[in-house]
């Protein structure tokens, strides 16, 4: 019994030292991972242990991102704790573009800090950029194709291009508008500039005219640029705009005068085709009512209303006035003609 209890407690204690063994080299092989990233930490003199390393990539956070991310500020003098970088990491953000953007705007005394450049570039604009657009101003085309089109008092069409010169505001950054506002501002006040010209010699005499009330009216308010220039590119006469709405006017009208025209045109010949009916009408009841003349005047002489001597009478006082008609007919005809030759 003595002897089977010895055994057993040795088995036990083989068993031990075994999973000791294993527990040690798995955590010799999990700290080798990370050795290399260590020992840049500290031959940069970088405080980054490897428990912290082992502790990133348990809370899932890239190490090797985060050390390189702390040498490179480290080096530059930027104060920076692992645990914002982790954090920044952790939120989504582009930690070595933050990084870069803060050593960048330290070199140019921009005043950025760790707080401003995580939140721009959690925003989803481009940090570093931003940084390097403040260093050195860019120049925006507006518009981004062809030309703005506006036109004079006089009628005429002016074409123009500008470019303007801008530079990031840091603070106004995030939640500042982009670059498409700037754009279209500065296209709506060269066309409220031309547009205000009495005419379009103006404009090309005096293009620095555009920049300069453009420049004054202070089109960076609420973006995130500050305007340090506009310059106009190329300015060129187009079309006759006036001149062609005028014409377009002046064939209207005509349009409209031919249509009243028409109108009346077809109002007179109704008009005299009513009065053609009518006369038709009252010819037709003359006849009629001539027709009747002989049925009457044998009605009067059957009652006697009417004697003989009394239709001899009234026949030749109508034979009498034909008679007049046709004298007084063939005098004025003489007469015309007279005059004629």
């Amino acid at each position: 019994m003595t002897a089977l209890s010895q055994g057993s407690e040795l088995g036990l204690g083989s068993w031990v030292l075994i999973g000791l063994f294993l527990l040690l080299l798995i955590l010799v092989l999990i700290l080798f991972k990370f050795v290399n990233l260590w020992i840049q930490a500290v031959a940069t003199r970088t405080k980054i242990g490897l428990v912290q390393l082992v502790g990133m990539w348990l809370r899932k956070v890239n190490p090797a991102v985060i050390v390189r991310g702390m040498i490179s500020a480290n080096q530059a003098g930027i104060p920076i704790e692992t645990r914002q970088l982790e954090a920044h990491f952790l939120a989504g953000g582009n930690v070595p573009r933050v990084v870069a953007s803060l050593i960048a705007a330290d070199r140019a005394s921009l005043g950025l800090d760790f707080r401003q450049a995580a939140a721009i570039d959690l925003a989803g604009r481009d940090v570093l950029d931003a940084v390097q657009t403040s260093v050195t101003p860019k120049v925006i085309d507006c518009p981004d194709q062809g030309k703005v089109a506006a036109m004079a008092k006089n009628g005429i069409q002016v074409l123009a291009k500008a470019r303007v010169t801008v530079r990031t505001n840091i603070k106004r950054l995030v939640g500042g508008a982009t670059e498409a506002t700037i754009i279209a501002r500065v296209g709506e006040g060269i066309v409220s500039t031309i547009g205000s010209s009495n005419s379009h010699k103006d404009v090309l005499e005096n293009p620095d005219r555009i920049s300069k009330t453009v420049l004054a009216k202070g089109l960076d308010a609420g973006t995130a640029f500050e305007i340090l220039s506009i310059d106009i590119a190329d300015v060129e006469v187009g079309a006759n705009v006036g001149a062609k709405l005028q014409t377009e006017q002046a064939e209207a009208n005509k349009q409209v005068a031919q249509a009243a025209a028409e109108s009346r045109r077809a109002l007179a010949v109704a008009q005299e085709q009513e009065m053609k009916a009518r006369t038709q009408e009252m010819r037709a009841k003359l006849v009629e009512a001539e027709a009747q003349i002989p049925m009457s005047i044998a009605d009067a002489f059957r009652s006697g209303r009417l004697g003989v001597m009394d239709y001899y009478n009234m026949r030749n006082v109508m034979a009498d006035t034909d008679m007049r008609q046709g004298i007084a007919g063939s005098v004025a005809g003489k007469r015309d003609g007279g005059t004629e030759a």
